[in-house]
């Protein structure tokens, strides 16, 4: 059981604990088990990447924190209370970003807000405020179909931001972009993050995204998913991915991840080349 905080909080409670969960699913074989006991606490305010290879659940345990499954044994609370059901203290974004077609940028970044009832004149403020901040306001009365993936993703960012959630989900949002694209988000969504305070879990398969943003690694276990260990980042930002110190760190991570899939296939500097 890996629920040792590693940054102070100033809440007597932690923002996050997921305690024993278990998940399973019905098939024509039976029940497939997805997840095997997995507990973790998070602080206000980590960075944290869920890191393991393609069907070790790690998607599943994000989509049970966000309240949109339910898991056949164990809890998540924020703060305490127990999530049984989506809410506006998460905020989910998604590799394809899941925007609506039909509304502006400026309208997909407002509606979360105008479907609570937030007054008019700040809806209108937060989203030139959220529009500044991932750096569309240019392109705020265009249409999804007018932008590129990267300024897709930009919306779904902010979209999230002007909900005002306390936690943000990222389901692998990078993983269709090209290089140079992933690069840049990469380096706004952490810009992002030391300007809002939010508390993040990174869903990846990259060894290298993990190691680059996370204050904690969280490496699952090829399926039935379980957490195989809790790594701590010390890396200062901005961080060098050429440098010494965050290749060796790399390569720890690598072969932490790589230790327990049969064969020793790295899978991981696969997911990275």
């Amino acid at each position: 059981m890996l629920d040792t905080p590693v940054t102070p909080t100033t809440s007597a409670l932690p923002i996050l604990r997921v305690s024993g969960l278990h998940k399973e699913f019905p098939s024509s074989n039976g029940m497939v088990e997805a997840l095997r006991g997995v507990s973790i606490t998070i602080n206000k305010g980590e960075f944290i990447c869920l890191l393991g290879a393609s069907g070790c659940g790690k998607s599943t345990l994000l989509r049970i924190i966000a309240g949109f499954e339910k898991s056949t044994r164990g809890s998540v609370t924020v703060y305490g209370a127990e999530v049984d059901s989506p809410g506006p203290d998460r905020g989910m974004v998604f590799q394809d970003y899941a925007l609506f077609p039909w509304l502006t940028v400026r309208d997909n970044i407002s509606f979360g807000p105008r479907q609570r009832g937030v007054p008019t004149p700040t809806v209108v403020k937060e989203t030139e405020r959220f529009l500044d901040m991932v750096g569309l306001t240019s392109f705020a009365d265009r249409y999804p179909h007018q932008l590129s993936g990267g300024m897709k993703q930009r919306v779904a960012i902010a979209r999230v931001l002007a909900n005002d959630t306390d936690i943000l989900l990222m389901d692998e949002p990078f993983g269709a972009l090209d290089a140079l694209t992933r690069s840049k988000l990469q380096e706004e969504l952490i810009a992002i993050w030391k300007a809002t305070k939010l508390t993040v879990i990174f869903v990846t398969h990259s060894v290298e995204e993990a190691v680059l943003l996370a204050d904690q690694i969280v490496v699952m276990t090829a399926g039935p998913g379980r957490i195989d260990c809790q790594i701590k980042v010390d890396l200062p930002r901005p961080r060098d991915v050429s440098s010494p110190e965050f290749n060796a760190l790399r390569r720890d991570v690598t072969r932490r991840l790589t230790s327990h899939v049969s064969g020793g296939r790295s899978i991981a500097a696969t997911a990275d080349s």
